[in-house]
Formats: C-alpha cells, sequence, structure tokens
C-alpha cells in the first residue's frame, strides 16, 4: 500500500468520529498524529525504560498499546509514517504540517491543500476521494 495520505487539522480526535467510521465502513483505516502537544503523562515503568536507554518501549493490555520510543532531536513525518501509520488510508495531523487542511463544514468537510482553491466533500465523497492516489488534483 503506498503511504497515507495526511490532513492537517485543529480540532481534537471526536470531531472527526464520523470521518474516521465511514473509512473503517469502507474497508479504509486511519490515523491520528500529535504533533502539537507532549505524549503527557507515560506509564511509569514506560519512563523509566525509555530514561534507561532501550529502542522501544511498550505496555499492552486492557484492548490497547503504548509504545514509546525516544527522540534524538525533533520529530520526523516520513519516519513517524513509516513506523506508525502502515496501512492507513488517511493520517490526521495536528500541529504544524504541510500539508492540507481539514475543517469541518457543516455536514460535510473542507480541503484547503496549500495554493490551491478549498473543495468541500460530503463524508461519502471524501471517503471516495482518499482512495485515490492524488485525491486532490
Amino acid at each position: 500500500m503506498s503511504e497515507p495520505h495526511l490532513l492537517r487539522v485543529d480540532e481534537g480526535p471526536r470531531a472527526f468520529a464520523a470521518l474516521v467510521a465511514a473509512l473503517g465502513a469502507a474497508g479504509m483505516r486511519a490515523g491520528w498524529l500529535d504533533l502539537a502537544g507532549s505524549a503527557g503523562p507515560l506509564p511509569p515503568d514506560l519512563e523509566a525504560a525509555a530514561a534507561a536507554g532501550v529502542l522501544r518501549a511498550v505496555a499492552a493490555g486492557g484492548g490497547r498499546s503504548v509504545a514509546v520510543k525516544p527522540l534524538k532531536g525533533a520529530p520526523v513525518l516520513g519516519d513517524l509514517l513509516r513506523e506508525h501509520f502502515r496501512g492507513c488510508a488517511l493520517v490526521l495531523v495536528r500541529g504544524e504540517a504541510a500539508v492540507p487542511h481539514l475543517a469541518i463544514d457543516g455536514e460535510g468537510w473542507r480541503v484547503s491543500p496549500p495554493g490551491e482553491a478549498e473543495r468541500t466533500y460530503a463524508t461519502a465523497d471524501l471517503v471516495a476521494a482518499l482512495r485515490r492516489p492524488r485525491p486532490w488534483s
């Protein structure tokens, strides 16, 4: 599968629940990447493992997993996509990224690619567009 489409967002993940559900119903996966904030409080043992220099510390159980990987510098978008979002058709990115912007537009969505005219979509139309290699052209 090709790399996922990226859309920059300003709202939190709950605002995109309908889009994520529609993607799932269409057999597509979505991801969430938050570049705007900190990773938040970590379980103490994961924090200790990361501080000790492990490559990656993972806790799993209760229906989810949490992975911690120490970074030596600013995050690299391509590396994050490759490591965490394989198989996703769409990754919603909160924070600074030079990718099209997605905003809620009433019952639908507004996509603003950098330097191009914005486009509006109903949810089903946006899902269909995300199936294409170049959805905004």
